[in-house]
């Protein structure tokens, strides 16, 4: 695509020198959404250097595109990363408007770990409200590919250091689903054999079960590191992740439109479409 982009590197959202963030937007945003992309690496690896192409594939559709690094472990264990994640959010809600996002059309998304973080702090309204914020007014969307959601007991023993022990449900945002929590849009490979798929289709169920909007996305063909890969150019014909992207965001917005020109609606209507595929419960 022709769309001209800026890159702006390594600004520091807190203290520590891993609370760094880049932005990718669009030459001459105005109001644009913001999508802030959490990556993975199991919770302990990973730079934003490396998922630049993620950022700037978003910049290029027409989003401000945030791209944090955040503590990993052995620096950081649960719930150090999420409240890193809080932190992002909350320095995006007050300085994205300069970089020509609208603060108040912000999507949070992650591929693996990085999608645990983006659903924790979608579901968990305790970091948001740390920082003085709250998921169901501040997030406009969440988008996960190829998350955790759903997935005791921990089997690796580095898990098992980074979230306590084997068995910790507060650490799954499947445990923390309720009423009010931002539209979800949950992209999984039918080939993934490090999240299996049923993280994603048990997560969209417990969701819309409590009145909340959820899709599941399945490529059937697709494992776990290709389905964030596909958002690079070479791919992207063959696995429609950013078009599915591109429809949710769109779909939200609009619907946020109408129910600012409309009475309060009841919970929203649920969107949860099956995926096909095994729902047995392995670990990650």
């Amino acid at each position: 695509m022709g769309t001209a982009i800026q890159l702006t590197c390594s600004i520091a959202y807190a203290g520590h020198s891993r609370h760094r963030l880049d932005i990718c937007r669009p030459a001459g945003a105005v109001a644009a959404p913001v999508v802030v992309f959490f990556y993975g690496g199991a919770w302990r690896s990973g730079n934003k250097g490396l998922y630049r192409y993620v950022a700037k594939a978003l910049a290029r559709r027409g989003y401000v595109a945030v791209l944090p690094d955040y503590r990993v472990y052995p620096q950081a264990r649960y719930p150090d990363f999420l409240e890193d994640g809080a932190q992002v959010v909350r320095w995006v809600k007050d300085n994205v408007g300069r970089f020509g996002g609208d603060p108040d059309k912000i999507f949070l998304k992650g591929h693996s770990a990085g999608a645990h973080i983006a659903a924790m702090l979608s579901t968990d309204a305790r970091w948001l409200h740390k920082v003085g914020l709250a998921p169901g007014c501040d997030i406009a969307g969440l988008i996960g590919i190829a998350g955790p959601y759903d997935f005791l007991p921990l089997r690796d023993e580095t898990l098992k250091v980074i979230f306590g022990g084997a068995d910790r449900p507060e650490t799954q945002p499947i445990f923390h689903v309720a009423p009010g929590a931002p539209p979800a849009l949950l992209m999984t490979g039918g080939r993934d054999r490090l999240v299996e798929p049923g993280n994603s289709v048990r997560f969209a169920a417990r969701l819309t079960a409590a009145g909340n909007a959820a899709t599941v996305k399945t490529y059937r063909r697709v494992g776990h590191y290709v389905i964030v890969a596909a958002i690079a150019p070479l791919l992207r014909l063959f696995v429609p992740v950013l078009r599915d992207v591109d429809s949710f965001i769109a779909e939200t917005l609009q619907a946020m439109a109408l129910r600012s020109v409309t009475a309060p609606a009841s919970a929203p209507q649920a969107n949860y479409v099956a995926a096909a595929g095994t729902i047995g419960r392995a670990g990650v």
